[in-house]
């Protein structure tokens, strides 16, 4: 019985907490995404939008790879370790995944302030090659 209690525990807390932070992802990441876009809020919703589905994806699935386990569990106790021993990999996955994603938001901004950089400054002068 205590395997069941596990699994239930387990599924319950790690799909909230990737809810969670997938909200927090797509709230948070839209203003760097605009940024990026050059104000274009149509697009940077719609990237944001996917950022966030491809996040679910990975997450959700790889709580449903990591529920399966062999360990019996015969005691409270051994129920609460092995409960904590998936969350706390849950956890790193989901952390790894926020690195991924501002690291992939922070790529799109540097990028887009970029485009607006003139490859020259304005009182430049391009030099015209003689004709000799």
């Amino acid at each position: 019985m205590y395997i069941v209690v596990c699994y239930v525990t387990y599924l319950a807390i790690s799909l909230a907490v990737t809810v969670w932070v997938a909200r927090t992802l797509r709230r948070n990441g839209g203003s760097f995404l605009i940024d990026a876009f050059h104000g274009n809020r149509e697009l940077a919703d719609s990237v944001n939008h996917l950022l966030v589905v491809g996040f679910y994806l990975i997450n959700v699935g790889y709580v449903a790879l990591a529920l399966r386990t062999s360990v019996q569990v015969a005691d409270a106790r051994a129920a609460m370790e092995l409960v904590c021993e998936k969350l706390g990999l849950v956890l790193i996955v989901l952390g790894a995944m926020h690195f991924l994603n501002i690291y992939v938001f922070s790529r799109l901004r540097r990028r887009g302030q970029a485009e607006l950089r003139p490859p020259m400054p304005p009182d430049a002068r391009i030099p015209i090659p003689s004709e000799s």
